[in-house]
C-alpha cells in the first residue's frame, strides 16, 4: 500500500467517525467540534487530489466562519433540548429508512471502487505547464462563467437581506435610531440656550 492509499484510508476513516458523531452526540458543542474534525479530513482528501484550493477554502470558509459562528449560536441560545426530543420516537421509522438506503449505497460504492496511485492519476485534470489548479480555476471562473459567478453572488446577497428582514423584528419600548428624524432637526430643536447669573446653577 502506497503512501497515498494511505493518507486516503486515514483521512476517509475519520472523517466517517467525525461524521457519525456529528449527528449521534448529545451535546450540540461537541457535534459542532466534530464537524470541525470531518472538515478537516475533507481537507486533507482534497489536497490528496490535487484540489489545494477547494482544501483551503474548505478550512478557511467552513472551519474558520460557519462552524465557528454555529458553534458559537449554539452556546449563546437558550435551546430547550428536551422539548427537540420528545418528537424523536415520532419520526424514527422515517429516518432509519433514510439511514439504511445511504449505508446501503455507501456499501455499493465502496465494494466497486478502490484507490490507488493509478486513480488518483487519471482523476486529475490535465492543466498548462506552469500553471497551478488554483490559477486554473480563478481562469476558468472570471471568464468562462464569470456572468453566472456574479449571478450567484447577487442571489447569495438576496438571500442574505431577506433573512434579515424576516428576523427583524420591531419591539414595543425599545429605543431605535431614526435617521430621517435627526437629519430634519432643526438647531432651534436640538440646543436650548440658558443665561445663568454668576455663581448660580440651573
Amino acid at each position: 500500500m502506497g503512501g497515498t492509499a494511505l493518507f486516503f484510508y486515514l483521512f476517509s476513516t475519520v472523517m466517517i467517525g467525525a461524521a457519525f458523531m456529528v449527528i449521534s452526540s448529545r451535546n450540540p458543542v461537541h457535534s459542532v467540534l466534530f464537524l470541525i474534525l470531518a472538515f478537516f479530513n475533507a481537507a486533507g482528501l482534497f489536497v490528496l487530489l490535487g484540489a489545494e484550493f477547494l482544501a483551503m477554502i474548505l478550512v478557511v470558509v467552513y472551519v474558520g466562519a460557519v462552524a465557528v459562528l454555529f458553534l458559537f449560536v449554539v452556546m449563546m441560545l437558550d435551546v430547550d433540548f428536551a422539548e427537540l426530543e420528545k418528537g424523536f420516537w415520532q419520526y424514527l421509522p422515517v429516518g432509519g429508512t433514510l439511514v439504511l438506503v445511504v449505508l446501503i449505497e455507501v456499501a455499493l460504492s465502496v465494494g466497486a471502487w478502490s484507490i490507488g496511485p493509478i486513480s488518483i492519476a487519471n482523476v486529475a485534470t490535465p492543466m498548462p505547464p506552469g500553471m497551478t489548479n488554483t490559477m486554473a480555476l480563478g481562469r476558468v471562473l472570471y471568464t468562462q462563467y464569470f456572468y453566472l459567478f456574479q449571478a450567484a453572488g447577487f442571489i447569495l446577497l438576496t438571500a442574505m437581506i431577506g433573512a434579515i428582514v424576516l428576523t427583524l423584528r420591531h419591539k414595543v419600548g425599545v429605543k431605535r435610531q431614526n435617521v430621517a428624524m435627526q437629519n430634519a432637526r432643526t438647531p432651534a430643536e436640538a440646543v436650548e440656550v440658558r443665561k445663568v447669573a454668576s455663581r448660580q446653577g440651573i
